[in-house]
């Protein structure tokens, strides 16, 4: 199937879901319910969020939009995507679908995200993990990752590819900058109070205050539902399922520090400055 059948068919199936949605909550139209966007900084816990929002379908008119994650860079090509390419797929999301993505806070997707109408979550990690995730994540998971064949036939052990994904491939055709470049597009999120953000490790420290963080941001930004918040808090609950993730590896937090040498550390704090203070992780840069 050809990449433009692929997508009509996408089209064709979020159109049944959606009617179904409808006839089991007993309404004309979705009108009124938000779209339910779930974006992150890539290897931050994408897929568990997403897993927790599709829990919505079973609170009020939500649907699971079925589209491709939408992205400031593709996976395959490295290439960088457009405002115009982005805004479009944005565009296509209607109320009550559930979608996510790895986008930056470019002003126009900024804008869109945070009118009414949206539920806009974000998701970020430990940056020390992600790194740690990344190296996995190219070398043994994604074949078709544009950098696997770098990884696994030019980098020939663990420390050589922690390295390039704390310092990036800058000199590359398609260029991989080093970790805090990768991450500073995404700060303008943190700044905008219509998108909840999240740490990825409050999911494993008290992961039902958390859950119930996102049911009521979402209700705020206008989501229909007749549960109690303690019913529907179990609910996102279960919707949890680790296994289900492809990327999914070992479900904890701090894993960084039995990966990284005292050299590795000095490496990275010479990379992100004063990053992991901004972000929450650390009090001082003397860790």
């Amino acid at each position: 199937m050809n990449s433009r059948n692929l997508f009509l068919a996408r089209l064709a199936r979020r159109r049944l879901r959606r009617w179904g949605a409808l006839l089991r909550w007993r309404r004309i139209s979705f009108r009124g319910a938000p779209v339910l966007f779930a974006n992150s900084f890539p290897k931050s816990g994408t897929h568990l969020l997403t897993q927790v929002l599709q829990g919505f379908t079973r609170l009020g008119p939500a649907v699971e939009s079925g589209m491709p994650a939408i992205v400031t860079y593709r996976g395959d090509t490295g290439r960088e995507r457009q405002p115009g390419e982005i805004m479009a797929d944005l565009e296509r999301l209607l109320p009550g679908d559930i979608a996510y993505g790895h986008l930056h806070a470019l002003p126009q997707a900024v804008q869109y995200l945070c009118q009414t109408g949206f539920a806009a979550f974000f998701i970020l990690r430990d940056p020390r993990d992600v790194v740690i995730s990344h190296v996995h994540y190219v070398t043994d998971i994604e074949p078709e990752h544009i950098h696997h064949a770098y990884y696994t036939q030019v980098l020939q052990d663990f420390d050589q590819r922690l390295r390039t994904s704390i310092f990036g491939l800058p000199d590359e055709s398609i260029p991989f900058p080093d970790i805090y470049q990768r991450f500073a597009p995404y700060l303008g999120w943190l700044e905008r109070p219509e998108v909840l953000c999240l740490h990825y490790e409050d999911f494993l420290q008290d992961r039902e205050s958390t859950l119930g963080l996102i049911l009521d941001h979402a209700i705020r930004r206008g989501f229909p539902t007749s549960n109690n918040r303690q019913a529907g808090i179990q609910v996102l609950a279960d919707s949890i399922d680790p296994q289900r993730s492809p990327t999914f590896r070992s479900g904890k937090a701090g894993g960084w520090q039995a990966q990284f040498t005292p050299e590795h550390k000095t490496l990275f704090k010479q990379v992100v400055g004063d990053l992991l203070v901004r972000l929450g992780y650390e009090t001082d840069n003397d860790w």
